[in-house]
């Protein structure tokens, strides 16, 4: 599948939404139904992987064929999954998630382990990060934003996958837990150098747009996109939908921000 093709033709597609089978709200026919009328010429779906530990937003392992059908039933629709990187062990190099017959498959950093080798999801709402932070993490915010990045990067040089999901993602939460972590020199080196190994794998760097109306961000961050563009890296707009209502939200702002940096 050539997503860098699709993704130069125009701007009505969307490859990153969740359905019944993980932590969206509406079915995959749903979101079909919606990407038909607002007239999408491609749409995929990448549910959240199943991952070996508890998880109240990862598909269970015993859904995955379920997904697989419906998929075919509605054909003419990309299917795809969002792959949890958990480490060496678990990732869109797995070879579990290489034997499934996937259109494409994103690459996502949602899980750190706590300084005790605990797997935590560190995405989500800052109420609950700030929980974590405390109940894992012992507020080293230094800790889960170097961890966060070092996994990323880990995830980039293992591949097997085309797109890197909101390669920034973490910056959110760790602003509000420290405001202004974003402009120091060490977290800003940390964003060069995984745009750099990025560039060197020749993946897709998704361009996120979910929280953008309830926080006014998006992922990365749109300061970081000059250096993505000077990278050479290949850009896919993406809304990250739960419900069909939000196939194409922000979507709009995001590409008329890239049009305004050349």
């Amino acid at each position: 599948m050539d997503l860098i093709s699709i993704i130069g033709q125009n701007r009505l597609y969307n490859f990153h939404s969740h359905t019944q089978f993980c932590d969206g709200r509406a079915t995959m026919a749903e979101f079909a139904a919606e990407a038909v009328k607002r007239g999408f010429t491609h749409y995929g779906f990448s549910p959240h992987s199943p991952i070996p530990i508890e998880s109240p937003c990862n598909m269970a392992f015993d859904q995955v064929q379920l997904y697989l059908d419906e998929v075919t039933r509605l054909k003419s629709l990309y299917i795809a999954m969002e792959i949890d990187y958990l480490g060496k062990e678990w990732g869109p190099a797995n070879e579990y998630f290489q034997a499934l017959p996937l259109d494409y498959r994103i690459g996502s950093v949602h899980f750190i382990p706590s300084q005790e080798g605990i797997l935590v999801d560190i995405d989500g709402r800052y109420e609950s990060f700030r929980m974590k932070m405390e109940q894992f993490f012992h507020n080293d915010i230094r800790y889960v934003v170097d961890t966060f990045f070092d996994r990323s990067l880990d995830m980039v040089a293992e591949g097997h996958f085309d797109i890197i999901g909101h390669f920034d993602k973490i910056g959110h939460n760790a602003s509000h837990f420290s405001p202004g972590i974003e402009d120091k020199t060490w977290y800003r080196k940390h964003i060069s150098h995984l745009i750099e190994a990025i560039a060197d794998s020749g993946i897709i760097a998704e361009i996120n747009t979910k929280a953008w109306t309830d926080h006014h961000r998006m992922f990365p961050a749109p300061s970081h996109w000059q250096e993505v563009k000077r990278a050479g890296i290949p850009l896919i707009i993406n809304s990250d939908a739960h419900q069909p209502m939000l196939i194409d939200a922000s979507r709009t702002e995001a590409f008329d921000k890239l049009a305004a940096i050349g």
